[in-house]
């Protein structure tokens, strides 16, 4: 693994670079946290490309900020003129950054309009020298102020991760989310409130037999107003635009879908349901609908709706929605009624290391939840008696391919536009007033859910007790905390619910109804459920939890069948989910007793295969295997707004 801290420094004058290297030693025994200082703390000079690092290496990264802090700057494009061509994911950012892998002379010019109108264009390179990095800090980037920040650091195989020190150099101090960031590969702060451009620079250093490495880092952030108490998205979010430029609906998309000033749900005359411009949207018409924070998001969605939707499933789905935002800091994904738009995680859309780079990786603020019950169920999506995707660990640099992700994104597509349709069915898309505003349309329709959920109920109040617990942060009782596993199966497995998500609300019920349907009958992927243990201790792998009790592909239960086929039946009038029905074959129980890795190989129209237990470590448990912490992550409810 590499990884590396990424600071800019201006083409500075000797005594900024001797000021760099006072700071670091004066510091280097803080223990990974900084010290009061302030902006001043490295006179960067205004009005020049920043470089912080003076040399670099092959696979180390490599960053240049567009230091313009007494200016408003705009038009920013920035473009390689000479050296190894290489790829630039923000272009139009005032910073870039990217990975050489050959050692050379990287020349790059970057044009952008000055406050007063003047155009002006600035040239710099950079030189790599013939050195390999050992670790590389990534990923240099501009935010805004108060938005969330992660930084990696990638090691090579020889470096001891234990000696990784992380350290603020200069910039207003800010505050690591872990108390101690020794030894940590990945740190996660808040950037500060500041009223211009300002450069908050960071160094790690990390240790092998023989040496010690070091590495540096920046983030350029910008000042943005205040946030409103009244506003829609209380914390800050990130800087987004339209994918197409030229997008009738331009001029709206951003404000009234991922925007602080947002307030008010905007009318649908303003922004209004896709299904009202056409009831037969081509890519053009859904990419008129897409907001991005960064170009290469909405290149893979337009991709992925070009090659992986034959059936045309997904673009009839987001017929129910306003728009499409694809982000760096959405996580995790979700559907929201007060503005009509799905918000996906660019997660699930990353190809190449570098688009992966560009990501916040902040964990889930419900990692936590139900760490005091003593049972998980686990569920995963499987394929001819293995894990329907690929998973990759956060500190592997790896190029993966559209297959290796693709069963993930769409069953999330499935889920979440069941929700878009649940709030605005295809009865009711015009019967809306166009001055409506879209929160009071979805509120004002006959809910689905609700029907499925007077007519097909769910019995247990044990289990939708317990999911308040897991998914919604709720304190469990001492009741609770000492159900068993054997109890939970006595909860469960008579009920009719298709997994423990389906009890958080019956919105989740009727998505998740009508997501298994749809991957089993166009993919033939199933998904398990599980009741095991909750293993205590470190080291922690998939062979830890033992299962009382799973079904693969739960959907198959007879009693199950009718509350599926009144999901889907209203959920996408298109498909014919009573036939896909017939086809549904019944559930195959887990063995009891065997581990969940175990369990994998159930299907007896598979040759069983030899699993390596050994590689099913605590990581891949908690990227692979959708246990409960990755179920928060997988789905999401956000509370919709009182006003």
């Amino acid at each position: 693994m590499t990884s590396k801290l990424h600071l800019f420094f201006s083409n500075s004058t000797p005594l900024a670079t001797a000021t760099v290297v006072i700071l670091s030693l004066l510091m280097s025994g803080c223990n990974g946290h900084s010290t009061d200082m302030s902006d001043d703390d490295i006179n960067f000079e205004t009005g020049k490309i920043v470089q912080v690092d003076t040399s670099s290496a092959i696979g180390q990264s490599a960053e240049l900020a567009l230091f313009y802090p007494d200016d408003e700057i705009s038009n920013i494009s920035w473009r390689q003129i000479d050296g190894e061509g290489v790829t630039l994911l923000t272009k139009n950012s005032k910073v870039i950054a990217f990975t050489p892998e050959t050692a050379g002379i990287y020349s790059f010019a970057v044009s952008f309009t000055l406050n007063n109108g003047a155009s002006q264009t600035i040239n710099h390179h950079i030189t790599v020298s013939e050195q390999t990095s050992q670790i590389a800090t990534r990923l240099a980037h501009t935010v805004l102020s108060d938005n969330k920040v992660s930084l990696r650091v990638f090691t090579e195989a020889s470096i001891d991760n234990a000696s990784i020190k992380w350290l603020q150099v200069s910039g207003p101090k800010i505050s690591f989310s872990q108390d101690n960031t020794d030894g940590e590969l990945a740190v996660f702060f808040t950037a500060p409130s500041v009223t211009k451009d300002t450069l908050l620079t960071f160094e790690v250093t990390a240790n092998d037999a023989s040496q010690s490495f070091t590495d540096k880092v920046v983030v350029l952030v910008e000042p943005a107003e205040k946030i409103a108490s009244n506003a829609y998205f209380d914390t800050r979010v990130a800087q987004v635009f339209p994918y197409h430029s030229n997008s009738p609906f331009a001029d709206s998309l951003v404000s009234c879908t991922y925007s602080n000033t947002l307030s008010s749900s905007c009318t649908l005359a303003k922004l209004p349901l896709l299904a009202k411009a056409t009831s037969i949207p081509t890519i053009n018409d859904i990419m008129d609908r897409v907001i991005v924070s960064h170009q290469w998001m909405g290149d893979r969605f337009r991709d992925f709706l070009i090659n992986n939707d034959p059936n045309n499933d997904f673009k009839h789905l987001l017929r129910a929605t306003t728009a499409i935002v694809i982000s760096y800091d959405i996580r995790p994904s979700f559907y929201w009624a007060a503005t009509g738009a799905i918000y996906l995680d660019a997660q699930n859309f990353w190809l190449t290391p570098g688009e992966r780079d560009t990501i916040n990786e902040a964990p889930d603020f419900r990692s936590d939840f139900g760490k005091e019950l003593q049972f998980v169920m686990p569920w995963r999506y499987v394929k001819n008696n293995d894990y329907a995707d690929a998973y990759f660990a956060n500190d592997q640099r790896v190029t993966r391919t559209t297959d290796d992700g693709f069963y993930r994104l769409a069953s999330l597509l499935y889920h979440e536009l069941a929700h878009a349709n649940d709030f605005f069915p295809s009865t009711e898309w015009f019967s809306h007033d166009s001055q409506s505003r879209i929160l009071d349309a979805a509120l004002s329709t006959n809910f689905e859910s609700d029907n499925l959920a007077i007519a097909f109920p769910l019995q247990s109040s044990e289990m939708r007790s317990l999911a308040q617990v897991s998914f919604a942060g709720v304190s469990a009782t001492d009741a609770q905390k000492s159900y068993l596993t054997a109890d939970i199966e006595g909860f469960f497995s008579p009920d009719h619910a298709t997994g423990y998500y389906a009890y958080s609300s019956e919105r989740e019920d009727y998505a998740l109804l009508f997501e298994e349907l749809m991957m089993q009958s166009r993919f033939n992927v199933f998904r398990d459920v599980a009741i095991t243990n909750l293993p205590n201790g470190e080291n922690i792998s998939a062979t830890d939890y033992i299962v009382t009790w799973g079904q693969r592909g739960r959907i198959g239960t007879e009693t199950i069948k009718q509350r599926v086929a009144y999901s889907a039946t209203r959920v996408l009038a298109e498909f014919d989910s009573i036939a896909a029905l017939a086809q549904v074959p019944a559930p195959i129980p887990m063995i009891v007793g065997d581990d969940w890795l175990e369990n994998l190989t159930i299907s007896p129209t598979v040759q069983a295969k030899q699993i390596n237990k050994q590689a099913k470590t605590s990581d891949n448990l908690f990227g692979e295997i959708n246990m409960q912490r990755p179920i928060s992550e997988r789905y999401y409810h956000k509370t919709l707004p009182n006003h």
